[in-house]
């Protein structure tokens, strides 16, 4: 049944992923370019996986072990997300006063998270002798609760504003949602003592498969300017010599 599940998630999701791309290809790379770089990584890795899996379970020999191409398509995925959500709250904070500080503060931050981070886990796990890939565990948890935050800051940031930038909006939401099911499947994992398929994946790949499909639809179509129109200006008739309107 887990299998089963893993195999409709990847049957969904591959083809909502090439589908996020062609929208993007379409002019939304434009404001998004790190968006469309998260996501021909995500299609790519995703397709690695499927290989890897497959291979493994028919006895075919790897290059490398099943947990090295997965922690490390975890680790270029988990950097190029991060990513994407700082350069949303680039443009989150467009129409803020001290928009130069805040954003040079917001990138500064999250530079700073990853790294210290990346350093302290690897030099630390790696010393303690725990194993090869935990301390990627520890660096992707992470960088995944600093995005979280970040988002949710973006969203709010937008709701303020008078003027919505709803195909923003749409984007920063749908990432919440995949976020919210992240915390909630490993909530579930904990409680049950689980690490095999389970009610805790399940929620987590419905969540990024709606994600996913959010994405597509803010994407998908032209979204118009959130600036009201300008009024147009009248002018006012002329008058000749003898006032009679002309």
């Amino acid at each position: 049944m887990g299998a089963a599940f893993q195999y409709a998630s990847w049957l969904i999701g591959l083809p909502l992923e090439v589908l996020i791309i062609a929208s993007l290809l379409r002019g939304a790379y434009r404001r998004f370019p790190l968006l469309l770089v998260y996501s021909v990584a995500l299609f790519l890795t995703t397709v690695i996986e499927i290989s890897v899996n497959q291979a493994y379970f028919s006895g075919t020999a790897l290059a490398h072990s099943r947990a090295t191409f997965y922690w490390v398509d975890e680790g270029i995925r988990e950097g190029l997300q991060f990513a994407v959500v700082l350069s949303w709250a680039y443009l989150a904070t467009g129409n803020l006063r001290s928009r130069n500080l805040v954003r040079v503060a917001l990138i500064s931050a999250g530079i700073a998270v990853a790294g210290i981070s990346f350093l302290v886990h690897h030099q630390n796990e790696l010393a303690a002798g725990v194993g090869r890939w935990r301390w990627m565990t520890l660096w992707v948890r992470d960088v995944a609760f600093a995005a979280a935050i970040l988002d949710l800051a973006v969203w709010a940031l937008l709701l303020a504003y008078r003027h919505k930038d709803t195909q923003l909006l749409l984007l920063t939401g749908g990432l919440g949602i995949q976020f919210t099911g992240d915390a909630i499947g490993e909530s579930i994992r904990f409680l049950l003592h689980s690490s095999a398929i389970g009610p805790g994946e399940a929620v987590e790949m419905v969540a990024s498969l709606a994600t996913f499909w959010i994405w597509w639809q803010a994407l998908r179509r032209p979204v118009s300017s959130t600036k009201p129109a300008r009024a147009a200006v009248t002018v006012p008739p002329r008058r000749n010599k003898t006032g009679v309107a002309s």
